[in-house]
């Protein structure tokens, strides 16, 4: 009955991806695994994954000058893809300068890219663009110029983006609005007759006014949508383009009118920010793409891995493209967590016979709980043995450099000291699931015939001689 279950779930999905539906999440989706960044200098990252089994990826290039696009059948595989040049800048005029903040959409059996362009006489005369090509492949078909997105407004504009819901296409964007002291705002309108044209009322959904919406500059910019769980979740970048950078979030039900402002609901503190913990700093400008499998949702977003820039944050090329699977909490709101370490993205152990409950450090003591918060503390680095070769190891995610390891035959998080022993007690043989083969169990290299299992709640080193003990020396990678 699982494995039909399974089958199911990823039949469905295919179906959804097809006709552009939201694709319906099991109870628990299995870990996905990248490695970060994806690409270097590359910001504002857009990643749209088509039905042709193919991964499309745009992003800003730090010349400012061109339009690029890759793809792949795996998020991974576009680090390595061959990149194409599908327009450049016009040599005077308007789309001349700052070339910013492509998406890449398939609407009504053609592709389009949105994006923001300056002038040559003003190279902050900021407007929204669109590009359009009918080639199966927008790799190698060429591409005609639609025009700019006309608003209310002739202002600074940009990052526009597109969303359906309940079978209404709907546009959502950044601009300055005359009479409100801010460098930009979002909103919403409902699409016209073709992808490049809105019609109807503006609603304008985001100003910035809260504390970490304003450092440097009052900004509110770069929307995107992920549909889940009967509910809308709009995400923006804010502030300065530096460390200061982070994401807000708006929330609205599925069945609420979009173009009504009071359908949304703005999260009063960030929800992705600069950890220095972890390396990363001003994450910001994502967008929402789905795992290969169909079956989990992955942030898309830049940042830089160092917070000092000398000069304007804009002539830094040094954003890169990174990705990280989205969790969700028990209400149905998603958990973006922190923005991991580089390197291979972490998974959490969820427990075989209390699928409710993780694995998770609290107090440096590792423990099984439920629901639990900070997210960081239950997401770890499955990374090569600090023994070497055909071990395996388990990096806190939020503290990088600390090891789960067994002392006196309990689990602790605690600092690489670099010493044998401690090499030897945070070191595992990865087994098949002592319970399930498609989970998995860890075993000790020092003290063989001794697993990781839980006991009350905590995780402790023990020999497994019953059913009971094999199941709870068992975890499902998520």
């Amino acid at each position: 009955m699982k494995a039909f279950h399974r089958v199911a779930v990823l039949m469905l999905a295919a179906v959804t991806c097809l006709i552009g539906m939201p694709v319906p999440h099991a109870a628990a989706s299995p870990a996905v695994r990248y490695t970060n960044p994806i690409a270097e200098r590359r910001a504002d990252p857009h990643i749209f994954k088509h039905a042709d089994g193919f991964y499309y990826f745009t992003a800003t290039v730090p010349e400012y000058d061109r339009i690029v696009l890759r793809r792949a059948t795996t998020i991974q595989g576009l680090s390595s893809a061959p990149e194409t040049v599908i327009w450049r800048k016009h040599s005077s005029g308007e789309m001349a300068a700052h070339i910013w903040a492509p998406e890449i959409h398939f609407i009504n059996g053609k592709w389009y890219v949105y994006f923001a362009a300056g002038r040559s006489d003003d190279i902050w005369r900021i407007r929204m663009y669109v590009l359009e090509s009918s080639s199966a492949n927008p790799l190698t078909g060429s591409w005609t110029e639609r025009g700019r997105i006309t608003t209310p407004w002739d202002t600074f504009s940009l990052d526009a983006s597109t969303f359906v819901n309940n079978g209404v296409r709907y546009l959502l964007w950044a601009q300055q609005e005359p009479g409100i002291s801010t460098n930009s705002n979002v909103y919403i309108a409902r699409m016209g007759a073709n992808p490049w044209t809105i019609t109807g009322s503006v609603t304008r959904l985001v100003v910035p006014t809260l504390a970490w919406e304003t450092r440097g500059f009052k900004v509110a910019e770069g929307p995107a949508v992920l549909q889940r769980n009967g509910k809308i979740f709009l995400t923006y970048s804010a502030s300065a383009t530096d460390a200061n950078y982070c994401l807000g979030m708006l929330t609205a039900s599925a069945s609420a009118n979009p173009l009504t402002a009071s359908s949304w609901t703005k999260s009063p503190t960030p929800i992705f920010t600069t950890n220095e913990a972890t390396g990363q700093y001003g994450p910001g400008h994502n967008s929402f793409t789905v795992s290969e499998d169909g079956l989990s949702d992955v942030m898309v977003y830049h940042d830089r891995n160092y917070r000092d820039i000398n000069g304007d944050p804009l002539n830094d090329p040094n954003r890169r493209t990174r990705v990280q699977k989205v969790y969700y909490k028990s209400d149905g709101t998603p958990d973006f967590g922190i923005p991991v370490p580089d390197g291979p993205t972490p998974v959490r152990l969820r427990s075989y016979n209390l699928p409710d409950r993780f694995v998770r450090h609290w107090e440096y003591r590792a423990k099984l709980e439920p629901a639990v918060s900070p997210l960081a503390d239950s997401q770890f680095k499955l990374v090569t043995g600090l023994t070497g070769s055909g071990t395996v190891s388990l990096e806190s995610t939020n503290f990088p450099g600390y090891f789960l390891r067994h002392r006196n035959l309990e689990l602790w998080v605690e600092r690489n000291d670099g010493g044998t022993q401690f090499r030897d007690d945070a070191s595992f043989s990865q087994r098949p699931g002592l319970a399930a083969s498609a989970a998995v169990s860890f075993e000790s290299i020092n003290r063989p015939g001794s697993y990781v299992r839980h006991s009350n709640g905590l995780l402790n080193l023990q020999a497994v001689t019953d059913a009971q003990g094999r199941a709870d020396a068992t975890f499902v990678l998520e």
